[in-house]
């Protein structure tokens, strides 16, 4: 017994396995901060069901971004809260709507900082909903793609790095790679929300954000949380669409659509470790019920286990100091 033993642990510490395990560690690379951009002045405010994350002004921006970029973070991922809404969401797609004067924030005070834009309409609608709504309260789909196409571009103008549109809408990719190829965009990438289930643990991010729908839900275009094989037929859509990043969303309940994405595909897979999430386990460690950092630790790591390149999380400010001090 003891020759096989040794070789099993021989197997064990080769340079393969190594390379293989070094795949699950965590890595301040891999991690993308998500910020809260409002309209106003000296605004610093705290969501109240998401402690540690806060609404910015863009004159309290800076001092975040200084943080971020001393921390070693090097993705963002910006929503904006704007002073007004209207039925279509003009604000989304506005030369000086929120976003895209935090984009450029960002781009003048730290150029080398990578800007993920969130493109959506819900922040900026009257009704709260992903796109264009009729009179009979359905969404529109071809009427919210053009303005969806229209935010993306306006994003890029600004200095977005990366576009991420998160509406669901169908053909959304499609659009937005001819507009923004039309606009000379050619080498903006699309981090695609390809799988976006409707999910309760959304709830702290619509404080967060004041996106939550006025009437009905978000059941008819985000996706059905018992279906497993839909995941598969969305992603395949959006890379057949020109996607370059594929998001799963939520991350902590759905790995094993992380891991079935991973195996699918070869685009880079991105995890988000929502708001809900984040709440629950904020909750606990306020109250002394957990270690925060071992249960963060081991949930990031989860989510790179079961396949995530790059995870987007509202801990990724604490995850980058405790990799730190490792």
């Amino acid at each position: 017994m003891q020759p096989t033993f040794k070789r099993h642990r021989r197997l064990r510490t080769s340079a393969a396995m190594r390379a293989l395990v070094k795949e699950t560690y965590l890595h301040k690379e891999d991690l993308i901060y998500p910020l809260f951009v409002a309209e106003g002045e000296n605004r610093k405010t705290e969501v109240k069901s998401m402690p540690g994350v806060f609404q910015f002004s863009l004159d309290r921006l800076g001092e975040e971004l200084d943080e971020i970029v001393e921390l070693g973070i090097q993705s963002i991922i910006l929503f904006g809260l704007p002073a007004e809404k209207d039925e279509l969401g003009t604000g989304a797609y506005h030369n000086h709507g929120i976003i895209q004067e935090a984009t450029r924030l960002v781009k003048d005070r730290h150029p080398q900082l990578l800007v993920i834009a969130d493109t959506c309409l819900c922040e900026y609608t009257s009704h709260g909903h992903c796109g264009v709504v009729d009179e009979e309260e359905r969404i529109v789909n071809d009427d919210s793609l053009n303005l969806l196409a229209k935010t993306a571009v306006s994003q890029a103008q600004a200095g977005a790095d990366i576009i991420a549109p998160s509406n669901m809408m169908d053909g959304f990719v499609v659009v937005i790679r001819k507009a923004l190829d039309d606009a000379g965009f050619h080498d903006i990438p699309i981090m695609s929300y390809a799988v976006k289930y409707a999910s309760g643990y959304y709830g702290p991010f619509r404080e967060a954000a004041d996106g939550a729908p006025k009437f009905g839900d978000r059941k008819t275009y985000q996706m059905d949380y018992s279906n497993r094989l839909e995941a598969l037929r969305e992603a395949q859509s959006d890379v057949d669409e020109g996607a370059d990043f594929l998001i799963v969303k939520p991350a902590l309940s759905y790995l094993d659509i992380i891991r079935d994405v991973r195996n699918a595909h070869e685009l880079p897979i991105v995890a988000y470790n929502v708001s809900g999430e984040y709440a629950m386990v904020k909750a606990a460690a306020i109250n002394g019920w957990i270690d925060e950092k071992s249960v963060v630790m081991e949930t990031m790591t989860s989510m790179k286990r079961a396949g995530a390149d790059l995870i987007l999380t509202y801990h990724a400010k604490d995850v980058a100091k405790w990799l730190e001090e490792n």
